[in-house]
């Protein structure tokens, strides 16, 4: 039984072997014609994209369902739809409000903004590691935190004495 777990799949190696290869000449020729932002975790779309496009891949190659030419058919959609989405997101500002969430300011000037923080649902527990992450020495040196839109966190930090560019928070949830 032990054997059978480890040797009952070998005749399928050679075609599992094409397919992987078939599946990321075939992931390449898209990410080329689509372009990278494909895989950028810029949006909540490029992260489910990124997302589905893995398990695609990773179903096709491993268990043949779905098969390899459904798994490049619905991936090349899915590279599409994301496509499509971004062109629409940069040609209207309405398109960009329905589709994308809005960043939002989880400190400023090394003040916690606590009802930014339930809003969110991030503990200051999960916010110091993140502002260790950033290498933080001091709150009085944070000048700003904003939960992304992709639901990283961002730490602006540097001296009160320092420049601090208006462009930087444009957008975001004060």
């Amino acid at each position: 039984m032990i054997e059978e777990y480890f040797t009952k799949d070998l005749n399928e190696l050679p075609a599992i072997l094409v397919g992987t290869i078939i599946m990321y000449l075939s992931i390449l020729f898209f990410t080329r014609v689509f372009g990278l932002k494909s895989f950028a975790k810029m949006t909540g779309f490029d992260f489910l994209n990124t997302i589905a496009i893995g398990n695609l891949l990773a179903m096709s190659v491993a268990t043949s369902n779905p098969t390899l030419l459904t798994g490049i058919l619905l991936i090349g959609i899915l590279y599409l739809i994301n496509f499509t989405i971004t062109y629409f997101q940069f040609k209207s500002q309405k398109v960009r409000d329905l589709t994308d969430n809005s960043p939002l300011l989880l400190m400023k000037e090394g003040n916690f903004l606590d009802d930014n923080l339930r809003k969110s649902k991030i503990t200051k527990a999960e916010l110091r590691g993140k502002l260790r992450e950033a290498n933080v020495l001091s709150l009085a040196k944070v000048r700003a935190v904003v939960l992304e839109t992709t639901g990283d966190i961002s730490v602006i930090h540097g001296e009160k004495s320092e420049e601090f560019d208006d462009f930087l928070l444009e957008g975001v949830i004060t």
